[in-house]
C-alpha cells in the first residue's frame, strides 16, 4: 500500500516519511496534483501559517486535488495545519480554507492561565470511536505545536478534545477524512499506530 504526502512547502514532510518508514509503510511526497487525485491514500501534513498555505495550494493547483480526492472517497488524513486548513475558514489571517469540513480554525483565547501556542505533550480523551483511534484510551499522550484548533460546527465531527486552559478539539472525522491537531509522527507509539490504523482504512466509519 503507497501513501502519499502532499508537499506544498509546509514543514514536516520528512518527519512524517520517516514515520511511516518506522512502521513499514511505502510513502512518496509530491507537489503534483494529478499524483493527489490519484492517490490510494492521502496524507495532508503541514506547520505553518494559514494564509501562506493556502496561497501556495492554489498555486499549485492542490486545493482542488484534494478537494476532488475527498469527493472520490480517498482516505485522507490531515496532520496538524493540514487538519485546520479542512475547514471552511481560519481565523489566521482571516482566510477561507478548503471547506472539506463545515466549521472554523480557531485560535486559543489570550490568558494568564496558560501559555501560547501550545507546545508538548499533552493527553487527549477520544469522545467516540473511530477506526484510527481503535485502542487509544483517555489520557494518551501525543505531541503538539500550535496556536489555532479545529472547530467543528458538527459536534458529531469531533473525535477527541485535550485541555490546555480550555478543552479544545484535537481529532476530527467526516466521511473518509480524519484528522489530527497533534503530530502522530512525534507521538511515539501511540502515533504511529495511528499512521499503521491509516493504511489500513478504508475511508468508513
Amino acid at each position: 500500500m503507497m501513501l502519499t504526502i502532499v508537499d506544498y512547502n509546509a514543514g514536516n514532510l520528512r518527519s512524517v516519511k520517516r514515520a511511516c518508514d518506522a512502521v513499514g509503510i511505502s510513502a512518496t511526497i509530491t507537489q503534483d496534483p494529478d499524483a493527489v487525485r490519484n492517490a490510494e491514500r492521502i496524507i495532508f501534513p503541514g506547520v505553518g501559517a494559514a494564509p501562506s498555505a493556502m496561497e501556495t495550494l492554489k498555486k499549485n493547483g492542490l486545493d482542488q486535488a484534494l478537494k476532488d480526492a475527498f469527493t472520490a472517497g480517498t482516505p485522507i488524513l490531515g496532520i496538524c495545519l493540514g487538519t485546520q486548513i479542512i475547514l471552511e475558514n481560519s481565523e489566521e489571517g482571516n482566510v477561507k480554507t478548503l471547506g472539506l469540513v463545515p466549521g472554523a480554525t480557531i485560535r486559543f483565547p489570550a490568558s494568564t492561565e496558560y501559555k501560547v501556542p501550545h507546545i508538548g505533550w499533552n493527553g487527549v480523551r477520544p469522545t467516540q470511536s473511530h477506526p484510527l483511534l481503535h485502542g487509544l484510551e483517555s489520557g494518551d499522550a501525543f505531541y503538539f505545536v500550535h496556536s489555532y484548533y479545529p472547530n467543528p460546527s458538527n459536534p458529531e465531527n469531533i473525535f477527541a478534545v485535550a485541555d490546555h486552559g480550555i478543552e479544545f478539539c484535537c481529532a476530527i472525522g467526516h466521511k473518509n477524512l480524519f484528522g489530527t491537531q497533534f503530530h502522530p509522527e512525534k507521538s511515539g507509539r501511540f502515533g504511529l499506530n495511528i499512521l499503521s490504523r491509516f493504511a489500513q482504512w478504508n475511508g468508513s466509519l
